[in-house]
């Protein structure tokens, strides 16, 4: 028990940083680039829009194959991209290059899916009035889809933590190495259980706030 404490105090204050550090590169990287890759999707297979069969079959398939990989050898495979970006392969920045390619892929379906629920009547409608493409994009699709867009999000954040501790199996750190070093390799069942516990209330409280977002938003 002194041991486990000993190593909690010792590590788990560096591996906590360092899946933070993880999760919100990878969170920005998604809000970012996921959104865009979505409204890319979407806009390519809707004839409201700018459909384009080419750029819609390219864009899924792309998304397809990284979402077809398990994140344990997605991270293995992108290891030379991961070098080439930041100079290392191992380490919580490495990691992060990974973890925010799978993010983009997960997130930028949701996003597609999110935009599909909006109301076609409501942009017809817009399109009526003489609205623009892009007036009708930020005004009516992305106010309409705000509600989903977080909920999206929120999905997300709960799987990069997750993805996030499968880093910690080829050197990424953050928590889910210190369950495999301490918890795993050297039998320290009590750390195994804390680091458990940790995520665990990690991805309760991500996602109760996103959940009480959406509803706040769904509400207005």
């Amino acid at each position: 028990m002194n041991q486990t404490m000993e190593i909690i105090q010792s590590e788990f204050a560096q591996a906590s940083f360092e899946t933070f550090e993880m999760v919100l590169i990878s969170m920005i990287a998604a809000a970012i680039f996921g959104t865009i890759l979505g409204l890319v999707l979407h806009l390519a297979s809707n004839p409201i829009f700018y459909k384009n069969k080419v750029v819609n079959g390219i864009a899924g398939t792309i998304i397809n194959v990284i979402r077809s990989l398990p994140f344990i050898i997605l991270i293995i495979v992108l290891q030379p991209l991961a070098r080439l970006v930041v100079g290392t392969s191992i380490g919580p920045i490495a990691a992060s290059v990974s973890l925010a390619i799978a993010a983009i892929a997960f997130y930028a379906r949701l996003v597609e899916g999110a935009f599909s629920e909006v109301d076609k009547g409501v942009i017809e409608a817009a399109v009526a009035t003489g609205a623009g493409m892009p007036l009708i994009i930020r005004k009516v699709l992305f106010v309409e889809a705000t509600p989903a867009l977080v909920r999206a999000l929120t999905v997300t954040f709960v799987s990069v933590i997750g993805y996030s501790a499968m880093a910690g199996a080829v050197g990424g750190g953050g928590i889910g190495n210190l369950a495999i070093m301490y918890g795993y390799n050297r039998y320290e069942t009590g750390v195994l259980i804390i680091t458990v516990v940790a995520l665990v209330v990690i991805v309760q409280v991500g996602q109760w706030i996103g959940d009480k977002i959406a509803l706040k938003l769904t509400r207005k």
